[in-house]
């Protein structure tokens, strides 16, 4: 609709007679209105000036009719933010994240010389939460591994959370995620790995609203292998330990369990955590005052198992019940050779399979037990966490 150029016409009869007749204008006036050019507007930025609770992963936009010829943003420190123009020189567009809570400043010019200044300060969180994820980057590891991320504040919008998770592997890998707690989640292959595979895990919750007030602190990501297939089986029925590498028999050697009773030794699949040559195995840690019969007990080669406390050791003073019968507090007793040769020959993430004891299955809230919950069983993730 062109409003200005046009003559307003009405339908009402009525006595011409009355009609002025129209102003003449020369053909040079028209001329000289017609090729005047209105100014283009001065740069505009998409966020009002003086706004406030901006999120850090909004865009930030300057567009200018006659073309931009310098735009500036820094934040109340004086640092400058990152940003590109568009091939036209038409729009400049921020290309970095933005900092929580910061007060910041444009300053852009247009090809006319039109010039504004504008500011705009970002959120302020109630609560951030970083994630922490293993394997470490670059690791290789067993066919057992979960991917396992822990965040330092308590994930209440599971779903939001696992949104911004991705878990790509080289082949396909069917997984899910399960909670084990508000801290931490797992993502866990339905099977066993297939070794050579390749896996990348990305949070990326930076600027993210998670629910609840809580926003993402960082993201984070690694990125592993998982290596040759090597699975160590433990029957209580004969106290032996056996090692397979593939499905080769590569070693076996006595052992002795939990006291039969007392501190049996639970069954089912657990999986190799950090090892340490030298160890202090302390009764406290778990419950087990000294004048109970606990202990403080330093060891060598003791190779986690459990986030309970379940270790594979060298047990020097249990030589003679290996192989024969229990005595430990439910750890895995070996002889010092023994306990090296096994802690030089797994890694981190492989299967150790106990069996035929009494000590019922190791549960799956363990950190490291997380194969003893049936694929069927498995929490849906967000949709049925482990903890109530």
């Amino acid at each position: 609709m062109v409003a200005a150029a046009a003559t307003l016409a009405s339908c009402t009869i009525g006595d011409t007679s009355r009609l002025e007749p129209a102003a003449h204008t020369s053909d040079a006036s028209l001329v000289e209105k017609t090729t005047e050019k209105a100014s283009p507007r001065p740069p505009k930025v998409n966020v009002a000036n003086g706004e406030t609770g901006v999120a850090p992963l909004d865009p930030i936009t300057v567009t200018a009719a006659a073309g931009l010829s310098s735009v500036t943003m820094t934040n109340e420190a004086g640092k400058e933010v990152e940003g590109e123009f568009g091939d036209d020189k038409s729009e400049w567009s921020v290309t970095e994240p933005l900092g929580y809570g910061r007060t910041y400043t444009v300053e852009a010019r247009d090809k006319e010389g039109q010039k504004v200044v504008s500011s705009f300060t970002t959120l302020t969180p109630d609560a951030t939460v970083n994630s922490y994820i293993g394997p470490l980057d670059g690791a290789t590891v067993g066919v057992a591994q979960a991917v396992t991320i822990r965040f330092d504040s308590p994930v209440q919008d599971t779903k939001a959370m696992e949104e911004h998770i991705d878990v790509e592997t080289s082949n396909d890998t069917e997984g899910a995620f399960f909670w084990l707690d508000p801290y931490e989640v797992r993502w866990r292959p339905k099977d066993y790995w297939e070794p050579g595979t390749e896996v990348s895990v990305k949070v990326d919750i930076y600027g993210e609203k998670l629910g609840k007030g809580l926003y993402g602190g960082g993201d984070n990501e690694t990125n592993f292998t998982i290596g040759d297939k090597v699975e160590a089986a433990v029957d209580n029925a004969d106290k032996m330990l056996r090692v397979y590498s593939g499905d080769e028999l590569v070693k076996e050697f006595p052992i002795s369990l939990g006291t039969d009773g007392q501190y049996d030794t639970p069954n089912g699949v657990y999986v190799v955590g950090d090892e340490h040559e030298k160890l202090t195995m302390d009764s406290r840690s778990f419950g087990l005052a000294l004048d109970a019969g606990g202990y403080v007990t330093p060891v060598d080669y003791a190779t986690q198992l459990s986030y309970s406390g379940i270790y594979l050791h060298s047990a020097p003073w249990a030589l003679g019940a290996m192989g024969s019968y229990n005595q430990s507090h439910g750890c895995i007793n070996a002889s010092y050779d023994n306990a090296q040769w096994f802690q030089n020959f797994v890694k981190r993430g492989d299967p150790v399979v106990v069996k035929n004891t009494a000590g019922g299955t190791l549960t799956p809230y363990d950190g490291l037990g997380y194969w003893n919950l049936d694929w069927e069983q498995r929490s849906g993730g967000s949709e049925d966490p482990l903890y109530e």
